[in-house]
């Protein structure tokens, strides 16, 4: 990897052995402090939470783990990337941690792991904090076709794999402002994913969008979609980048708040998907506000 984006990135590594794989977290804040878990989206991973984790471990723990297969997680071949999955990869960390009324920050697929845990172990959940995501069956036409085709075998691969296609373009565009994805950060973001093979989780977790009731993730988003109601009086803060080409407005921030009608939102409307990279320095004050009136 290219080591010009690791001052960006001051923080220790952490394993947990998951059946013979090494999942990698970070784990920084006093252990005694009331635990936050940040979980990233594809084609991202811990880094993607940088600007914050300082932030916030002064007043919390803070664990952001990478999903298997990305980030600075083993990267198997032969591995179930399926929902399910990395839903149960999250279930042993916070069981490992013993980590006790977690709260949940999370982008993109992140909140669709995020909420499978919660619908699990609602008793173990205190409050959510949502960016750009989805927890639940997509409606008609909120898929955007170049997403859809790079789940499709033998195109998807070639594009996400072979071109790196996938997080090229989603670096270049994935933050509306331009002179936040520098060289340094977008190097930071591909690190991971510099090869064919380190590149497998990001085609995986494209195919596993569950557009088809046969679909092998099919079943467990809707377990999630299902329970959500039961979450719904669980404090929440809406973060969303109004300019994003994947998750607009329209489709899910909209669906969101019907899921959530009591969750305080906060729309920046100049801001892209990677709504943190964006926008990081506003959203700071309003997520720390967020968490100190909902402990």
């Amino acid at each position: 990897m290219p080591d010009n984006w690791r001052n960006l990135y001051p923080f220790s590594s952490h394993w947990l052995e998951i059946d013979g794989n090494r999942y990698h977290y970070l784990d920084e804040g006093d252990p005694s402090l009331p635990p936050l878990i940040l979980l990233h989206g594809n084609p991202t991973w811990s880094f993607y939470y940088r600007t914050l984790i300082p932030a916030l471990k002064k007043k919390y723990r803070v664990v952001v783990p990478d999903h298997m297969g990305c980030g600075l997680s083993d990267k198997p071949q032969k591995y179930a990337y399926t929902l399910e999955t990395h839903i149960n990869n999250l279930e042993q960390l916070i069981s490992h941690l013993d980590l006790r009324s977690v709260g949940l920050i999370m982008h993109d697929w992140g909140g669709t792991i995020g909420m499978g845990y919660a619908v699990r172990h609602p008793d173990n959940v205190s409050r959510f904090v949502v960016f750009n995501s989805g927890a639940f069956h997509a409606r008609s036409g909120a898929i955007p076709f170049i997403v859809r085709i790079c789940g499709v075998p033998v195109c998807g691969p070639l594009l996400v794999q072979g071109l790196n296609a996938f997080a090229r373009v989603a670096a270049v565009v994935g933050a509306r402002n331009r002179k936040r994805m520098t060289k340094q950060v977008k190097a930071g973001l591909l690190a991971p994913y510099n090869s064919w093979k380190n590149r497998n989780a990001i085609y995986r977790f494209v195919k596993d969008i569950p557009l088809k009731s046969s679909h092998i993730s099919y079943a467990a988003l809707s377990r999630i979609d299902s329970g959500l109601g039961r979450l719904s009086r669980c404090p929440m803060l809406i973060v969303w980048g109004g300019k994003d080409f994947v998750f607009s407005v329209r489709y899910f921030l909209t669906v969101w708040r019907e899921r959530f009608p009591g969750a305080e939102v906060m729309l920046l409307e100049d801001a892209g998907h990677y709504v943190v990279e964006d926008a990081h320095e506003r959203i700071l004050p309003r997520l720390e506000d967020f968490l100190a009136r909902n402990p």
